[in-house]
């Protein structure tokens, strides 16, 4: 098995990096790059977004990762770096999962005191 390609930004699984090239492969989408942002927040963390898109702007950070282009934009920048990025097809489902050990919870559900 490759192993994770790590990058200043992001990690990203080779079964991730397959997916991608899949996706841009099977909707013939030759020079797209993968946008991952960040849509919100909730007791469980952050949610986080995933588009094939084919422009960026000049205040995108952009990355080349296994031969995929991956753009995320400025707002969102501070709560990816450091995550990795994962396909996973298992009893759990299918699809991408993005796992960020520096973006802890910072809400007390229990409590009743959950983020909006």
């Amino acid at each position: 098995m490759q192993p994770v390609v790590e990058t200043d930004l992001i990690a990203i699984t080779p079964s991730a990096i397959q997916a991608i090239r899949d996706l841009i492969s099977e909707r013939n989408l030759d020079g797209y790059a993968l946008r991952i942002f960040v849509s919100g927040k909730t007791c469980s963390g952050y949610q986080y977004g995933m588009s094939l898109d084919e422009s960026s702007s000049d205040s995108d950070t952009s990355i080349e990762a296994g031969g995929i282009k991956v753009v995320v934009d400025n707002e969102s920048l501070v709560y990816i770096k450091g995550a990795k990025l994962d396909f996973i097809d298992d009893e759990r489902g299918k699809g991408f999962m993005v796992d960020n050990p520096s973006a802890a919870s910072s809400c007390d559900c229990e409590s009743g005191g959950c983020c909006s």
